[in-house]
């Protein structure tokens, strides 16, 4: 068949992962186990939920380190 995709060629290709919903696998995860992912700055929360998100993470797992603040 002209113009399909080919088969990799290494043994490995064979185990190679495939892509997953990432959606998919929250709303699975919060519906079957009450695990909720999600990220502060998701464009869904309004800026008071965003602020509830910092304040839960840094309480349960502490302040981010701060990038790009060093000495040399």
């Amino acid at each position: 068949m002209t113009g399909a995709p080919k088969h990799p060629k290494s043994p490995l290709g064979r185990i190679q992962g495939s892509t997953i919903n990432a959606e998919a696998t929250k709303i699975y995860g919060w519906n079957r186990h009450k695990i909720l992912v999600v990220a502060q700055d998701d464009d869904r929360l309004s800026w008071e939920e965003q602020e509830v998100i910092r304040q839960v993470g840094e309480k349960l797992y502490g302040r981010p380190a701060r990038q790009g603040v060093g000495h040399a």
